[in-house]
């Protein structure tokens, strides 16, 4: 089986030597932003225990986000709030946050790697790679860059809204998440677009305004 770091390596001996990964965290949740993350790694890196975001701990992911925030040759993260999501859909946002994550880069790489099968527009060169970030060890730098991000964003969250409980379950829609809609409604980092169906089925769409 092809390490995540041969993968790389493959991919820069074709003529990309300055490679990025590019992944997002919390494209399902019903509250809190789509966060992207864009990582280029230095060649001859290898980081121990590197690996797809959501197949590490809590503690191991944010151990890994130091590691490759001082080890990355560069980095950036971006985030498209509840407002653009509900504006203009979840796939879209999450395009806008990618590319806001590569632009914010401070030199332009040769090739960007994006988890996934849809090509968000960049403005450089891209190659999309279905779980790329269990295949990349640059798409899986991005995945744990972008899920750290957002789940301390989500507990500051917590911290303004605690009756939902997003410092534990961080937006999805566990049962203890619906509890606390039923209970008090959608707050402002609620995503709007993303509890239609939820109130209709409740036959409670009020809530929504």
């Amino acid at each position: 089986m092809t390490s995540l770091w041969e993968y790389d390596r493959a991919v820069r001996a074709e003529g990309f030597p300055r490679l990025c990964g590019v992944d997002e965290a919390g494209r399902g949740p019903l509250a809190g932003p789509v966060c992207a993350a864009a990582v280029i790694l230095p060649p001859g890196l290898e980081i121990p225990g590197l690996n797809d975001s959501k197949k590490l701990t809590d503690s191991r992911r944010r151990e890994l986000y130091d590691v490759i925030t001082r080890e990355a040759e560069a980095w950036a993260v971006a985030l498209a709030d509840e407002r653009v999501i509900d504006e203009v859909n979840i796939l879209q946002a999450t395009f806008r946050a990618m590319a806001e994550a590569v632009g914010g880069l401070p030199a332009a790489p040769d090739l960007v790697l994006v988890d996934g099968n849809r090509e968000p527009p960049l403005a450089a060169p891209l190659r999309c790679v279905v779980k790329g970030d269990g295949t990349s060890a640059s798409i899986a730098a991005a995945s744990i860059l972008a899920k750290v991000t957002r789940d301390r964003l989500m507990e500051a969250l917590d911290a303004q809204y605690p009756q939902y409980g997003f410092a534990v379950h961080k937006g999805y829609g566990t049962r203890r998440h619906y509890a606390a809609l039923e209970a008090y409604g959608p707050c402002p980092a609620h995503r709007r677009s993303f509890l239609k169906k939820f109130y209709e089925r409740q036959g409670a769409a009020g809530p929504l305004g």
